[in-house]
Order: C-alpha cells, then structure tokens, then sequence
C-alpha cells in the first residue's frame, strides 16, 4: 500500500507571489485535493541578504486570498541548519562532496553556458556546467570555512525519471550539468557563521523530514531533480515523484520571475480583480 500522498508549496520570501507561482500552487493544491492527501508550506528563507519579513506576511495572506489551503505548522529553512550540517558532513565523511576554492571571477572564465534552448531563461538556483578545476586538486583548506563545497557527479551516468505531468526525464551528468554546489562558505567572520546549504541540499533534506511524497514544481527545474535523485542516493533517503509544470510567461515569452511586479498577486489584488478572476487568468494561460 503505497504511503499516504503528502505536497509542499515553497516559495522563497524574496519578492512577492506573482502569476506563475499561483498557477504551480494551486496545481500543488489540487494534486494534494486529488489524492485526499497533505500540503504542507515551506518558508525557503535562506537567503540572509533578500528575504523579508513582509514577504512571508504577503505570501501567507495571498495564498489564503487565492483559497489554497495548506496544513500548518509551516516550516521555515532558518530554523534548519543543524539538518544540512550533518547531511553535508555526511557527504563529506563519504567522499562525496570536494571543496572548491574557485573565485566568482574564476568560475566566470571557466564555466560553459548550460546545453539549454537559446530562449530558456534558467531557474535562480539553476548553476552552469562546472569544468570541474578543484575536482583533482590535492590541496584541502585548512578549515571548512575557506571553501566551497561542490557534489562530485558520476560523469557519463544519465539520470532517469518519469515525470507525473511530462513524462520520461533523462539528463547526463557531466555533459547536461556538472559538480554542483552544496554548501556555501561563511559570508562573516563571526565563528557563529558556518555558511549555507545550497538550494539542492536544503531542498533535498527538507523533503525527506517532511515525508514528501510528490514534488509539484515549474519545468525549469526539471535539470534541478536530476541533481536531487543523486543526493537522495547518496545520502541513503527514499525517492519521490515530481510533478513539473508547465512556466507561465509574460508577453515576451520570458518566464515570470519576481521582478514581473504588475503580475504579482498583490498587484492583481489592488487592482480590484477578485480571486475567481486571477485563477481565470492561470486557467486561460
């Protein structure tokens, strides 16, 4: 008997919810109503420098404008990083992971573009090919403070999995991406600060104690579960489905992103347009 289905919503409070959030939450809500399931939300508030207070307000009451309901409590990544710690250090304790002492001026010279279509904007947590430089250094920092850390990928090795709305999936490690990161150095001094997980790690451990069982996300990240089925592997945790979602996009074609202000929900909201009328304007997309 197959465990009971639990989803997630998981916006990150860096900008306001706009139309093409809506349009993958509410696919989230109506899986999770399908299923006589769970949804649960996600607060990926890990970004110290852009996340806001007042975002987390306004993601909370427009997702209750819109009517999608989640079950609370809701939990917030801050509170998390005793949890990506000890999964870093276990990939660390297994080989699994390098560090990578590459400047942001370094990768910039080194790195290839993704193999994606020309027009295809990449998603915020997406990363370029890495060359893989640091992979054969010998040389280890003297503290974890002095390095990033990258996830050393299986070059050749295709990553299989059927997506529930797209179909098959496969994507080759080394060529389709490459070594990705996992932990960020410490931005400050303070012995306080260890760093961040990265957005696959945190993403990956958070599913796992939260007993997710269907990941409803945009296409763009598509590249992003392939890296994820590999950490899932590689620290022992159980698979999951994934659900991509097909990206709204603005009149340009660009995929909506947070700076697309006139299409946030809050902005739609004070403009007079009524719940009903918004999800009208996802349906008819």
């Amino acid at each position: 008997m197959p465990p009971p289905y639990i989803g997630r919503l998981a916006p990150s409070p860096t900008g306001l919810l706009h139309l093409g959030h809506a349009a993958t939450f509410l696919t989230a809500f109506n899986r999770a109503r399908e299923h006589n399931g769970t949804l649960l939300l996600r607060n990926e508030d890990l970004d110290p420098q852009r996340s806001r207070p007042e975002y987390i307000d306004a993601m909370l009451e427009d997702l209750a404008w819109l009517g999608i309901a989640w079950q609370p409590p809701m939990l917030s990544q801050s509170t998390r990083l005793p949890a990506y710690r000890a999964a870093f250090e276990q990939l660390l304790a297994s080989g699994a992971v390098y560090p990578c002492t590459c400047s942001r001026r370094d990768l910039a010279e080194m790195m290839a573009a993704p193999h994606d279509e020309p027009s295809a904007e990449p998603h915020p947590d997406d990363e370029p090919l890495y060359t893989g430089r640091c992979r054969h250094a010998h040389s280890t920092p003297q503290t974890l403070a002095a390095a990033n850390y990258r996830f050393r990928v299986p070059d050749g090795e295709t990553i299989h999995f059927l997506d529930r709305n797209l179909g098959p999936q496969a994507f080759t490690a080394g060529s389709d991406f490459g070594d990705f990161l996992i932990w960020r150095r410490p931005l400050t001094n303070d012995p306080a600060d260890v760093g961040l997980p990265s957005y696959q790690l945190a993403c990956v451990v958070d599913d796992a104690h939260q007993r997710i069982t269907e990941v409803v996300r945009g296409a763009d990240l598509l590249k992003s579960t392939a890296r994820q089925v590999l950490l899932q592997r590689a620290l022992g945790l159980p698979a999951i489905d994934y659900f991509h979602t097909n990206l709204l996009r603005d009149a340009d074609g660009v995929r909506l992103a947070k700076r697309h202000d006139a299409l946030a929900i809050r902005t739609l909201r004070n403009s007079g347009l009524t719940p009903a009328e918004v999800l009208a304007r996802i349906a008819g997309r």
